[in-house]
């Protein structure tokens, strides 16, 4: 692990790009019952367990570029075709038996829970960009959830290896609340790391299409504000349902999908004391504007 931060983007693309990625353990403990069944298991069945665990997502994805056959000349960007492409016994054999971070990280409990807080924001922005996809039609529902579910998957990994620089940099947001987030990672790691998400994914040589979709840089794109909505509110009610950030994310959802704020707060399960009033206040608002 890491015990000290490196020098620049670069020197962390080699690092990571030298480890062993590691797993949920209830993810090989859900792989290891499936295969008890292996005849009744489809493709469908195991994406949505690989969906579960962002972690094993990214791992089937690179795994399928880095061994990608001359004839394919088309990329694959949803888990259940990479798992169609590669069949099932196989992805048995090469992902049934993988590191956890449990064991990771056994000797920095902190840290794996700092690393769980993440993947449940991960996991939640999978679901809401996935909802928001399916209101807006979005032509593949599935590479939308995708990109949301790793659009933080650097993060994932400077807690699986540098959980004690991990540490420091939450301590210096704990004693500095206005800090921002990238600030706080670049006086930790000299670096931030939404810069080396962007780098990670083109090293792991993620499909273009999936880059593109996790770039903030492309918001012009309703595929990308999709994605980037779902996870700017799942980092929000990360800190519960009235942070001060989300009425905003409400609104900017609600314009991208065309939608009452109300409906998009329904939609994603905000409790009935935060939603019931604003749908008040938008009946009061149509009222007025019908005696109008």
């Amino acid at each position: 692990m890491l015990e000290a931060p490196l020098n620049s983007i670069d020197e962390y693309i080699a690092y990571f790009g030298n480890r062993d990625i590691p797993v949920l353990r209830r993810s090989m403990r859900s792989l290891a019952e499936l295969r008890e069944n292996e005849d009744a298991v489809t493709g469908r069945i195991l994406a949505s367990d690989v969906l579960q665990d962002p972690m094993l997502a990214l791992r089937v994805l690179t795994y399928l570029e880095e061994h990608r056959p001359r004839r394919q000349n088309h990329d694959i960007t949803t888990v259940d075709r990479a798992i169609m492409m590669m069949g099932i016994t196989p992805f048995f054999n090469h992902f049934g038996d993988l590191p956890t971070v449990e064991d990771a990280l056994a000797k920095h409990p902190r840290a794996l829970v700092g690393l769980f807080k993440v993947i449940s924001r991960a996991k939640h922005a999978a679901h809401w960009a996935r909802e928001f996809a399916l209101i807006r039609h979005d032509i593949d529902v599935d590479e939308v959830t995708v990109a949301a579910l790793l659009h933080e998957a650097a993060e994932m990994l400077f807690w699986c290896f540098a959980p004690v620089c991990m540490q420091q940099v939450m301590k210096l947001r704990a004693d500095n609340p206005q800090m921002r987030s990238v600030a706080a990672q670049e006086a930790i790691f000299s670096v931030g790391i939404p810069d080396v998400q962007a780098a990670l994914v083109k090293a792991w040589h993620l499909p273009e299409l999936l880059i593109t979709l996790m770039d903030n840089r492309n918001a012009d794109s309703p595929r990308v504000r999709n994605v980037i909505l779902a996870c700017d509110l799942a980092r929000h009610a990360a800190n519960g349902w009235n942070d001060p950030a989300l009425p905003d994310d409400y609104r900017a959802a609600a314009q991208l999908l065309r939608v009452k704020q109300s409906v998009i707060m329904q939609r994603i399960g905000v409790p009935d004391e935060y939603w019931l009033p604003v749908a008040g206040a938008e009946l009061e608002e149509e009222e007025q504007g019908t005696r109008i």
